[in-house]
């Protein structure tokens, strides 16, 4: 069963945010727009590339009202190391959720059972806490902040003008489409 359109489930964690620890839960996500971004494990190799991507364009993802959420099995004070020993990581400014019990993990479905640790998953939720944007992939394979943009910046619209979806390639101000009797087998 997909989690499209789900609600996210209800947790609480440790986290580390500009230097604190803090704690999150879901009701953090709910009343703006959100992206968790999980990832294996703190000092590895793909993913301090994925998290340097998203702190370079956090500030733009701020300007639309979201806020990202990055999540791995480890501790809040293996984020904190991290950040104070990683230049890369060191940019970052969003909240840096601990899963070490994988309840999170689980919850969003991307625990790698037999490794306790997290798969590459990334989930975009809309303000009333479900899940409208879903991208998994293989632990060799770094995501694209400016795509994960892109696709917000999508949902977004579809979520504030009823009636129009965004095709393939889609980027603001471009022409969306309604879906209609009129549309079908012409495009």
């Amino acid at each position: 069963m997909s989690l499209i359109n789900t609600q996210i489930k209800p947790f609480k964690a440790e986290a580390y945010k500009d230097g604190k620890f803090i704690t999150v839960s879901d009701a953090h996500m709910r009343g703006q727009w959100s992206v968790v971004l999980f990832y294996p494990a703190d000092f590895t190799f793909v993913c301090p590339t994925e998290l340097e991507d998203l702190a370079d364009h956090y500030k733009t993802f701020q300007a639309l009202g979201v806020e990202i959420y990055s999540v791995s099995t480890d501790t809040h004070f293996a984020h904190k190391a991290w950040h104070d020993t990683s230049e890369a990581v060191g940019k970052i400014r969003y909240t840096m959720v601990g899963d070490p019990t994988g309840t999170i993990c689980r919850n969003f479905e991307v625990m790698i059972e037999e490794a306790g640790l997290a798969d590459r998953g990334t989930f975009v939720i809309d303000p009333e806490g479900r899940i409208q944007i879903i991208e998994i992939t293989a632990g060799g394979v770094g995501r694209d902040a400016l795509e994960l943009l892109r696709k917000v910046k999508a949902a977004q619209h579809v979520a504030a003008h009823p009636g129009e979806v965004c095709p393939a390639k889609w980027k603001e101000g471009e022409k969306t489409l309604a879906p209609s009797l009129d549309l079908v087998g012409k495009i």
